[in-house]
C-alpha cells in the first residue's frame, strides 16, 4: 500500500506565506495536528517513511510515527516545489495580478519558471523518477509505505499516480495532516 500525507500547519500557513523551498519549522498547531494524526491512524500499519527533508515535513513525520519503529528516509526530491523569488510572499493569492498566481489560478498555462522557481514539469520529473526508482519497487516487495510531503509535490505525485490532468492539479491536494491512501 501507499499511502501521502501532508505536513502541520505552519506559522507562514497561518499568514498565508507562499513556503515553497524555504525551511519553515511546524507551529504548536502543527504539531499538535500531527500528534492527533498519529492516534487517528495508530492501527494502519507502514514499513518505512519517505520524507522532504525540509523541516516541517520531517517533524511532522517524526511526531506522527513516534514510538513505532519505522524508519524515516529523507530523499531531496520530495521537497516543496520551488517558488523562486515568489518565496515568502504573503496573500499571494488575493493579489490577482501577481505573476505566481496563475501556479494556482491556470496550472496549464505555467510554463516558464519565475526568477528561481521550478516549473511542473521539473517538478513531475523528480517526483516521478522517486515513484519509478524507489516507490514501485518497493510495492513489489509488498511493502507498506508513507511519504511526507507537501502541497504541490503531493499533488505531483497524486496526479501521476492516478492520471490527473495538470488543469486539475491544486484539486488532488491533501489538508495538512491527513492520511491518502494512494495504491
Amino acid at each position: 500500500m501507499l499511502y501521502i500525507m501532508r505536513h502541520g500547519t505552519t506559522e507562514w500557513n497561518k499568514k498565508h506565506m507562499l513556503q515553497g523551498r524555504t525551511d519553515v519549522p511546524l507551529n504548536d498547531d502543527g504539531r499538535l495536528m500531527a500528534a492527533e494524526a498519529a492516534e487517528i491512524y495508530k492501527d494502519i500499519h507502514f514499513d518505512v517513511c519517505y520524507c522532504s527533508p525540509l523541516i516541517r515535513a520531517r517533524e511532522t513525520a517524526e511526531i506522527f510515527l513516534k514510538g513505532r519503529n519505522i524508519p524515516i528516509i529523507t530523499d531531496d526530491r520530495l521537497m516543496e516545489m520551488c517558488f523562486g523569488i515568489y518565496e515568502g510572499t504573503e496573500n499571494y493569492f488575493k493579489n490577482s495580478k501577481s505573476p505566481v498566481n496563475i501556479i494556482f489560478r491556470e496550472p496549464q498555462s505555467y510554463k516558464i519558471p519565475f526568477e528561481g522557481a521550478e516549473s511542473f514539469e521539473m517538478l513531475y520529473a523528480r517526483t516521478g523518477e522517486f515513484i519509478k526508482e524507489v516507490i514501485l519497487p518497493e510495492l513489489e516487495k509488498e511493502k507498506d509505505i508513507l511519504i511526507v510531503g507537501h502541497g504541490a509535490m503531493n499533488s505531483s505525485i497524486v496526479c501521476q499516480i492516478k492520471n490527473i490532468p495538470i488543469e486539475s492539479f491544486w484539486s488532488a491536494g491533501i489538508e495538512n495532516c491527513k492520511l491518502m491512501k494512494l495504491m
